[in-house]
Parts: structure tokens; sequence; C-alpha cells
């Protein structure tokens, strides 16, 4: 596991920079039930990293680690290069927390709300107002600011949220499911926050159970499983690692189907729906391979669609559907 001392690059580029979140073997648990069984991170400054796991698989419960909420029982971390059990308030220095219920008091208004955050960041009157002016109007909320959060819509508390999180200037933000219970317009103004932040500079570690939200957000994706890490990699090459992938050909002549399918005789058939299915990893090469003997044969597909296993895929294959994911609305 990497460490987060300076190393210099292969290419001789220079020295890079720390991760800004590494962890080595962390552990968690709660009487005989162990939630984190050595668990081991690694992510760069300035992308965005998710954790996807079933209900009870110890998301929330890394995150409450890595932002010094509760103590790991075993286990070393460093959060912007601070260790977390040396150096906290290094830590809390460095980071924005947004959990699953928002912390934002519907009992006053949004701009209260922002500056009721200021002067837990010990801003002076004149810099809190000016960041909370600027934050209100980076998220759209100018026009609700002088309005009860208790008025606010769903999107519009988990955009102040955000913003309240957003007034100390934190180098890592942990969102922990962000999106839970919005609509899908609200969910999708949500992920260009996000996508906002991280062009900004800000290292978003991100959980959640919309596989969608990970695929279209998280440079890397992890899934945690019996408080363990089951893989991680990139959306595709989580994909990748599951098997089902397929090659589906359709004919509509009815002897081009029949020669294809004695040029492709490892070939899946459809005889009804003249379609042939080739398990395929989806590479280029592979399709090549299929087009070359459909070639050879002197056969031309009318429709040819390549399917690859999905972030659903991985999920339930790496979790053991011991879990429903949620679906995103659509």
């Amino acid at each position: 596991m990497p460490s987060s001392v300076m190393s210099t690059s292969k290419q001789g580029s220079g020295p890079q920079a720390p991760p800004a979140v590494s962890a080595i073997g962390l552990r968690k648990s709660y009487g005989d039930k162990t939630v984190l069984d050595g668990v081991d991170l690694h992510i760069p400054a300035g992308s965005v990293f998710a954790l996807l796991g079933p209900n009870g698989a110890g998301k929330t419960t890394a995150v409450k680690i890595l932002s010094t909420l509760i103590s790991a029982d075993g286990g070393q971390a460093q959060v912007a290069g601070h260790d977390i059990t040396t150096s906290p308030d290094g830590v809390r220095a460095a980071i924005g927390v947004t959990g699953q219920f928002s912390a934002v008091d519907g009992l006053i208004t949004g701009e209260e709300n922002m500056l009721l955050m200021a002067d837990l960041h010990h801003l002076s009157k004149r810099e809190g107002r000016r960041t909370a002016a600027e934050l209100l109007e980076r998220f759209d909320l100018v026009d609700a600011a002088k309005k009860p959060a208790s008025t606010y819509s769903g999107g519009m508390k988990r955009r102040l949220d955000i913003a309240m999180t957003l007034v100390g200037g934190p180098r890592i933000i942990f969102l922990d499911e962000p999106t839970t219970g919005l609509d899908p317009r609200s969910r999708h103004n949500m992920w260009q926050i996000i996508r906002e932040l991280v062009t900004g500079g800000v290292t978003v570690f991100l959980t959640t159970q919309y596989l969608e939200e990970a695929d279209q957000l998280a440079d890397r994706i992890a899934v945690l499983n019996d408080g363990r890490i089951a893989a991680e990699g990139t959306a595709e090459q989580l994909k990748r690692m599951i098997p089902g992938g397929h090659v589906r050909l359709r004919f509509a002549d009815p002897s081009a189907y029949r020669g294809a399918a004695a040029a492709l005789p490892a070939a899946t058939a459809d005889d009804e729906a003249l379609v042939l299915r080739i398990a395929s990893d989806g590479s280029q090469r592979d399709l090549r391979s299929v087009l070359d003997r459909l070639d050879a044969a002197g056969i031309e597909a009318d429709e040819l669609t390549v399917h690859t296993p999905d972030l659903d895929d991985v999920f339930f294959a790496l979790t053991g559907g011991t879990d429903q994911p949620k679906e995103t609305l659509r």
C-alpha cells in the first residue's frame, strides 16, 4: 500500500503529490460484529472515489473513522497528510463531511445556517458574510436565502448542506449517500455540483448505493462487502471482471442467419428472432474475430450490438446479492 510520503514518478516529471486519503488495515467491531476487517484505501488528490456496498457493509463506519468521528480498533490512516489518530485536529481542518441526513437547521433561514457555520469556523463577521453570499450564489440559493430552511425542497436542503460544508474551504469532502431521497432532477443537479467541486481541486469521497451515481462520477470505485474491499478499480475495470459480456448479431435474411450460425458454431442461436449471441469481453480483438469470420463466409449482419456487464452485475457478483442496490429513478 502506497504511503503518503512524497515519491518521484517513473517519468522523472517531479514529485508526486501525496494521496488525499491513505489507509492500511482499518478495523472496527461493535461487540462480536466485525464491521471493517482490514480495509486498505489509496485515494489520489483531486479525484472522486466511490465506496459501494450493501446496507451494513461498513461504508458509513469507514467515513466516520476517516473523518475522526469515531476511532478504529486497528490499522492506520492519513487524511490530507495528517494521521487520524495523532493529528485529528489537522484532519478536521482539512475536511468537510455531509452525512446521510441533513445538518440544516430548518428553524432558521438558509443565510443564517451559512453564517452559523461561518461562526463555527471562526471567520470574522465580514469574511463570514462574504463567504456565505458567494456560496449561496454558487449553489443557486440566493432567492431562498431569507426563507426558513424548513420551506426548502429536498434538493435545496442538500445543496445548502454542501454549501455549509464548504464554508471552511475543505480540501477533502466526505459525502455519505448525498442524493438519498432526491428526485432524478435534483440528483443530476447534485452530480454536477460534485463534478464542479473536483474541477476546483477538491477530493470527494462518496458513499452511495446508487450504482449509476458511482458509474457517472467516480474515477475509482471500491466494493465493500463483509468488512473487506471485494474489488477496486475504475468502473470499466470492474465491469470487465464479471462474465456475461456478449456480441449480439441480428439478421433479416434467414439464409444469412444460417450461414452465420455455421461460421460461428460457439454462438447461442435464437432461430425465431434470427439472432446469434457470442460470448465476448467486448474488446476490439474479440469483435474483430467475429467480423473476420463473417467476412470469410461472405455474410453481413443487419445489426450488431456489444453488451458488457454493468455495475449492477458487478455489485451482485461481488456481494452475493446480499442486498438490493437502489435503482436510479429515470
